[in-house]
């Protein structure tokens, strides 16, 4: 039984990417920050001795270290854990304690569960990992300008993937940068352009299909390269 481990499983993009692996017979660890926003995560496991949900802050990296001991061999890791913090504000309005926050959750938080999942997944064959970053992130996809703190913090996470694929490719690892399309969810808002279902099946497929030579790309849910 392949086993998976996904942050940020409580709702939206993440609840989805459970309920696609369990469908799959993967053996799945979910992490939730908050319990009375686990609802559905909870109930998905009354009914599933494969899933097993785990109560983790990713940026508490003794907590996370603590947790990668007792989880055993991993195959796949999926970043999703991310935090877009405030909304409509404008340039010289940027709340720099939210800007280190974001940055922690996003940035940091992502290359700290690698390091301390890094054994777990080296015992496995197919050591992939994906890290939800956004188009937002990208250089050439920015023309409105804007967003300083959510962009910044995806552009620093690709940056993370790039290096990440640079030091752990040759060792058998496959490690991505996946945006998930704009999606219906709590953070994407209601007019975004498609559903969960939509973003997760694209993004579940590409991970499926990822080869050693697509380490350290930039890819959309539906399989197609994005620039940096």
């Amino acid at each position: 039984m392949n086993r998976v481990l996904i942050t940020g499983a409580n709702r939206g993009i993440g609840l989805g990417l459970v309920q696609h692996y369990l469908s799959q017979g993967f053996d799945v660890h979910a992490t939730y920050r908050d319990a009375t926003s686990a609802n559905a995560l909870f109930a998905l496991a009354a009914n599933n001795a494969s899933l097993h949900c785990h109560c983790l802050d990713v940026t508490d990296y003794a907590k996370v270290s603590q947790f990668a001991s007792q989880v055993g061999t991993l195959d796949i890791l999926i970043n999703n854990a991310g935090y877009y913090g405030p909304k409509g504000y404008g340039f010289g309005h940027t709340d720099v304690e939210q800007w280190r926050k974001v940055f922690e959750v996003n940035s940091i938080a992502p290359l700290k569960l690698v390091e301390a999942f890094y054994s777990n997944l080296a015992q496995s064959s197919v050591r992939k990992i994906a890290c939800l970053s956004s188009k937002v992130g990208s250089m050439t996809e920015n023309t409105s300008g804007g967003g300083y703190i959510y962009r910044s913090s995806k552009a620093a996470l690709n940056s993370v993937v790039k290096s990440l694929s640079n030091d752990l490719s040759s060792q058998g690892f496959t490690v991505v940068a996946l945006h998930p399309g704009w999606v219906k969810t709590q953070m994407g808002g209601s007019n975004a352009l498609i559903d969960v279902a939509t973003s997760v099946a694209g993004l579940t497929q590409v991970i499926e299909n990822l080869t050693i030579p697509q380490s350290g790309q930039f890819i959309n849910f539906d399989g197609q390269s994005l620039p940096w």
